[in-house]
């Protein structure tokens, strides 16, 4: 790997390498508030290494192929200027595939006062949007792709990656927001146009405090508002669907998302709108924190 970048995000630790520079620059601007790894004396939890699928491809044609400790051989290249996509996309990859510490739950986090709200849903629910407004709004951001839930203490670890905001999502979530927190607009990618959000110095600096998860939001984008209260044995399928290594914990992840839903309630919630889902969630969280 030509170059190279150690990053520490949460518990977890990353190695991520590049045959091209360009990619690295890029983490670099983004994640420089991050804790540095150095490789001297700490091994880094995962690699992700951005590789060209043939080597002529480094530089006619240029191909990034994802590879690192856990990978898909099947996986399509990626485009050299969706570099920064892939290595996230990386990083994603080696957590939803190798981490066993916490039940690993497809989600974003935020905090306030010690508790957590945890948001999870289909794709398209709006749930990173969510929590990168209500990160800029008084509450703490946990995370934007994974909550980690430790199977011990039942408690939510943070895991605050860059939010990735999607298509008109992008300028609701940014507004306001100083423009070197904010990624390159990266267009024709899977899902349309994506930019990063970087979270702020909150988040950054308190991401290895846990917090009491006290609310389950199931989140659906582009209905008339509406809410209902979930009841536990639909909140435990869910959450199983929203778990990438649920199996491969066994009794552990089984008995810490049992425990999770007999002591966390679930609320489900439509809405149209920025504004209306801000103030639901305002309302919902002022009868349950």
């Amino acid at each position: 790997m030509r170059h190279q970048l150690g990053l520490a995000v949460g518990p977890a630790t990353f190695r991520i390498g590049s045959a091209w520079r360009g990619p690295i620059d890029a983490l670099a601007r983004l994640y420089a508030a991050y804790p540095p790894i150095d490789f001297a004396r700490r091994v880094p939890d995962f690699t992700v290494r951005l590789q060209p699928v043939q080597p002529w491809r480094r530089f006619i044609r240029s191909s990034i192929f994802i590879a690192g400790d856990h990978m898909l051989p099947d996986a399509a290249p990626m485009a050299l200027e969706h570099g920064l996509l892939a290595a996230e996309m990386g990083m994603n990859l080696q957590m939803a595939l190798g981490w066993r510490r916490h039940v690993l739950l497809h989600a974003s986090c935020v905090e306030k006062d010690g508790k957590a709200l945890v948001i999870t849903g289909e794709s398209g629910s709006g749930k990173s949007t969510l929590a990168a407004m209500l990160g800029e709004r008084g509450w703490r951001l946990m995370g934007d792709e994974f909550a980690l839930l430790d199977p011990a203490s039942g408690m939510v670890f943070a895991f605050p990656r860059l939010v990735s905001l999607k298509n008109e999502a992008i300028d609701i979530a940014t507004a306001g927001i100083t423009p070197e927190r904010i990624g390159p607009r990266l267009e024709g990618t899977p899902k349309g146009a994506i930019r990063h959000l970087v979270p702020n110095a909150e988040a950054i600096a308190r991401m290895a405090e846990p917090a009491v998860p006290r609310l389950l939001l199931l989140p659906r984008y582009g209905f008339a508002e509406a809410h209902r209260p979930v009841e536990q044995g639909e909140a435990f399928v869910r959450l199983t669907e929203a778990s990438t290594n649920y199996i491969a914990l066994g009794e552990a992840g089984f008995g810490a998302l049992v425990r999770f839903v007999r002591t966390v309630p679930a609320v489900a919630l439509d809405y149209p709108d920025s504004a209306t889902v801000l103030a639901a969630v305002e309302a919902l969280w002022g009868e349950v924190a």
